[in-house]
């Protein structure tokens, strides 16, 4: 179904920085909302149930497995995460742009199902700078630090999957860059027409 609201679905390898432009673009842009996902993992730091994440057990996560309520689910560094169709599907319907903040394979199956999704990934500008920011942030043992540097090695190989690339090497310009590509889809002319369906119609373009 088309929804008056755009969905822009970002990827990045862990500490490429993707979190950090989602939330300064948030801060600009009212007119986009997060989309907050179920996770197993437990909280870090000032995070909160339903503001970064829905943090629930595993046994809660299994059971909306089985009802269905995943647009996408995945395990990603032991853990597991999950988006709720029905949340993008509500905000969509009235208007907002949805941004999600995601893995690569939850993209890539969030595309199968809303097919004007648009998939964003964003690059570390090298592997040195992931590992040094990953070590500032302060948050992993080093041996989670290793793991989360051979998973984004992983990861980046899928890049080419995806509508836009952003290389995050200055955060101003990085953060420029996203918002260009959320401004320009919503002058595409499917979107304006999705946005706008009563100008187009009274103006009698099909």
């Amino acid at each position: 179904m088309d929804y008056p609201g755009n969905l822009f679905v970002v990827a990045a390898p862990s500490g490429a920085g993707k979190s950090s432009l989602v939330k300064a673009l948030l801060e600009l842009d009212s007119h986009v909302q997060p989309s907050v996902s179920h996770t197993t993992r437990a909280p870090r730091g000032q995070e909160k149930h339903g503001r970064e994440y829905f943090f629930v057990s595993g046994s809660e996560f299994d059971a909306m497995v089985a009802n269905d309520a995943f647009v996408e689910w995945a395990h990603v560094h032991n853990q597991r995460y999950g988006t709720s169709k029905k949340a993008i599907e509500e905000r969509m319907a009235q208007g907002a742009d949805v941004i999600l903040e995601i893995d690569f394979q939850g993209a890539l199956q969030i595309k199968n199902i809303f097919s004007n999704a648009v998939c964003i990934f964003i690059l570390p500008p090298s592997w040195d700078e992931l590992r040094a920011r990953l070590e500032r942030r302060g948050e992993d043992a080093p041996d989670i630090i290793e793991l989360r540097m051979k998973n984004a090695q992983a990861e980046v190989i899928h890049a080419d999957k995806f509508d836009f690339v952003i290389i995050n090497e200055l955060f101003d310009r990085a953060l420029f860059d996203l918002k260009a590509i959320v401004h320009s889809q919503r002058l595409k002319f499917s979107a304006q027409r999705r946005a706008r369906a009563e100008t187009f119609k009274a103006l009698h373009i099909p």
